[in-house]
């Protein structure tokens, strides 16, 4: 659609302050013009929309009807593009970050605190939310990066760099571990998808090995730390990424049932535009990550797919 004219922005400017002003000398200050300037501004207008926005009684001049409505609707238009300005000029050095919760809680957090001593001047402003399937819309939503979990195709137009896999693998309390690995298909499963689909892909990823219903029962959530919280406190066994619940499991709050790790094809990946104007700075915070990425180190795991 082709954009509709507009006069003069620095026009619409001085017969804003003019209006605000009641006065064409107020309005010249203020804008730092002449007031013949102004004046002449303000008459650009008036041949520009065919109509008066001022009128002289006397020796002082008033706004009509027509104008001070017009002033009003300028006024708040200028208002926004004020801030607009503002927040962008205040954000230059801000990177502004979309993530999942559990990966924000469970790695995200500490990495960011690590960062935020090396770069003092550097800051990310995160925000963490529940997304089912992980996305993001840098048209619409106010990101300049994000960490999302998938297969590495998040659209046209973006730029990702794989962090690393997930592996999903059975979690519980230590209490629950002996009856897990005696008959899984007996235990309350956790659920922390609500399609299931996490237990199903370990399911296959072990080939079948288990005659477990994962339709049967169990308590289902919306996200894998809620799925965790409710295997510490010994609600049944559930399914977690290794990484995210490494710090548990080390901690002693969670056991490992089955020693079978499986990757269906997700990892974490950090994206942004391909035009991003901050991509120096996202660049810089991918370096740090990298250095701060989970390390796996369980030698009596069994990593079954892609690694």
């Amino acid at each position: 659609m082709k954009a509709k004219p507009l006069p003069p922005v620095y026009a619409l400017r001085a017969f804003e302050s003019a209006a605000r002003t009641g006065s064409f000398t107020l309005a010249a200050d203020e804008l730092s013009l002449t007031q013949s300037a102004v004046s002449k501004h303000v008459r650009t207008l008036e041949e520009y929309f065919g109509r008066k926005l001022f009128v002289r009684r006397g020796p002082k001049m008033s706004v009509t009807a027509e104008g001070r409505i017009f002033a009003s609707g300028l006024r708040r238009g200028f208002r926004q593009i004020e801030e607009a300005c503002t927040l962008f000029q205040t954000q230059r050095d801000v990177l502004r970050l979309k993530a999942p919760s559990t990966l924000t809680m469970r790695w995200l957090l500490d990495a960011l605190a690590a960062f935020r001593k090396t770069q003092p001047g550097f800051e990310v402003q995160i925000t963490s939310v529940w997304m089912d399937v992980d996305t993001v819309d840098f048209f619409s939503e106010p990101y300049d990066c994000a960490i999302l979990l998938g297969a590495g195709k998040f659209g046209e137009d973006t730029h990702c760099v794989k962090l690393f896999d997930e592996w999903l693998i059975p979690i519980c309390s230590h209490a629950l571990a002996p009856a897990a690995r005696a008959n899984l298909a007996a235990c309350d499963l956790i659920h922390p998808s609500p399609d299931r689909r996490d237990w199903r892909r370990w399911l296959n990823g072990n080939g079948h090995a288990f005659d477990v219903d994962i339709t049967r029962g169990g308590q289902v959530f919306d996200m894998l730390e809620q799925g965790i919280a409710a295997a510490v406190a010994g609600h049944g066994i559930s399914i977690g990424d290794l990484a995210l619940c490494a710090g548990a499991i080390d901690e002693g709050q969670l056991a490992l049932p089955f020693k079978t790790a499986v990757n269906a094809g997700d990892a974490y990946y950090l994206i942004a535009p391909e035009d991003s104007g901050k991509a120096a700075q996202v660049r810089e915070l991918h370096a740090f990550l990298e250095s701060r990425l989970p390390r796996l180190t369980y030698p009596d795991i069994r990593f079954a797919g892609v690694r």
